[in-house]
């Protein structure tokens, strides 16, 4: 006679079958926040523009996006104990995406989206405090491995004309200084990551269902962006008083003059430049065809993809595939994510060293937040015959 557990699998199918959609939601999901990052990446890089300005012009669609979507001023009426900490949680978003986005100007956006793994120390941290002593070791070690590949970043191991197992020619040596990094600058984009697993931290701790998590989502988003527009103005005016010192005071700082001029063009171009787009297909010109220009794919795809359809398919993933943003299958998914990412964008790229950071980068995030074992164990022991229980120690869990 069959158990109730095996009929239900029977005409459900078998877990892993029925997670595999979701599975592929999450892959496309992630591929499409990496492609705005690369897009991103080499619009800031072209034209030199502004990161905060550049940012707060993709957070205002997406906020506004969040709030007309979540609504949180409908249905049950949130908190104070809810809305204070979501406003300080986008104080955090507001520095996290600052912090990242200058870490990606200047690190690239390989060592800037592993940096943002980073957060896997906060189970390090955790462990310290509150864990025993053998816990510790092994999430100390973690910690290690997770340095040292942060470091072979740093020097450039993925990049084939840094890397020393790379079977590339090497590149001139006025090159190769050019992308040579230390650890101080990797500690921009790191120190992003662990801001960015704080804000996910307190936005787990604070909303307990997951429709209270989006609307409270929706008001992080929305105080990032007011915290954001005084940095954003008071950067536009020190680049428009520098560009008037500089026209005044001597031409030889022409060229900053331009450079200036650039982005600035570059960001009305973003804000303008979907209005011809438009007005041709409203119409129907068919003899010509529009071509966007660089610049509004990187403010379109930052906006839908980096900033409002990821968190949809990070919420997907931990509710659903119990796959946590600091685990190593994530991890995995955005690695696939950009080996294709930079063989289609032809970056400096070495497969093997990337490979070799990605791997110590994944063991120390699996050693930094994994459960202990004992304690598992123990629970498992005392009712193997309870199927809730078994599911619910089979989730993955959630340090960061």
């Amino acid at each position: 006679m069959m158990s109730p557990r095996q009929i239900s699998e029977d005409r459900g199918g078998s877990p892993h079958f029925r997670q595999t959609p979701l599975q592929i939601i999450h892959v496309i999901g992630n591929f499409l926040r990496i492609w705005s990052v690369y897009s991103m990446y080499r619009y800031l890089s072209q034209t030199g523009a502004s990161v905060t300005l550049f940012i707060f012009c993709c957070l205002v669609p997406s906020s506004i996006l969040f709030l007309l979507l979540q609504k949180p001023w409908k249905g049950r009426a949130l908190s104070n104990q809810q809305v204070v900490p979501s406003v300080i949680n986008g104080v955090i978003t507001a520095l996290y995406f600052i912090l990242w986005g200058k870490g990606l100007k200047s690190c690239g956006p390989v060592r800037a989206i592993l940096a943002e793994y980073s957060g896997a120390v906060l189970g390090v941290l955790s462990a310290v405090l509150y864990g025993r002593r053998g816990l510790v070791w092994k999430k100390v070690g973690g910690l290690i491995a997770m340095l040292a590949s942060f470091y072979f970043l740093s020097q450039g191991w993925a990049m084939a004309s840094l890397s020393p197992i790379s079977f590339k020619d090497s590149l001139d040596t006025e090159v190769q200084t050019e992308h040579v990094l230390g650890m101080k600058d990797m500690a921009i984009p790191i120190f992003a990551g662990i801001l960015s697993a704080l804000r996910r931290v307190i936005a787990r701790r604070v909303s307990l269902k997951n429709q209270l998590k989006r609307r409270l989502h929706a008001i992080t988003i929305a105080s990032a962006t007011c915290f954001l527009f005084p940095v954003a103005m008071w950067d536009l005016i020190i680049v428009s008083f520098m560009m008037s010192f500089s026209v005044k005071c001597n031409f030889s700082i022409f060229i900053k003059y331009c450079y200036y001029f650039s982005w600035g063009v570059g960001l009305i171009n973003i804000c303008f430049t979907l209005l011809p787009v438009f007005i041709g297909v409203l119409q129907g010109s068919s003899g010509s065809s529009v071509v966007l220009p660089f610049s509004a794919w990187a403010f379109l795809s930052t906006t839908l993809f980096g900033i409002f359809l990821i968190f949809f398919i990070d919420n997907i993933a931990e509710e659903r595939l119990h796959m946590v943003f600091s685990s190593p299958r994530h991890l995995l998914v955005a690695g696939g994510c950009i080996i294709v990412m930079e063989i289609v964008y032809r970056m400096d790229f070495s497969l093997p060293g990337f490979v070799i950071c990605s791997l110590l980068l994944g063991f120390g995030i699996y050693e930094a937040t994994s459960l202990e074992l004992t304690r598992k164990d123990s629970l498992q022991k005392p009712d193997q015959s309870n199927g809730m229980l078994e599911d619910e120690l089979q989730m993955s869990s959630l340090p960061t």
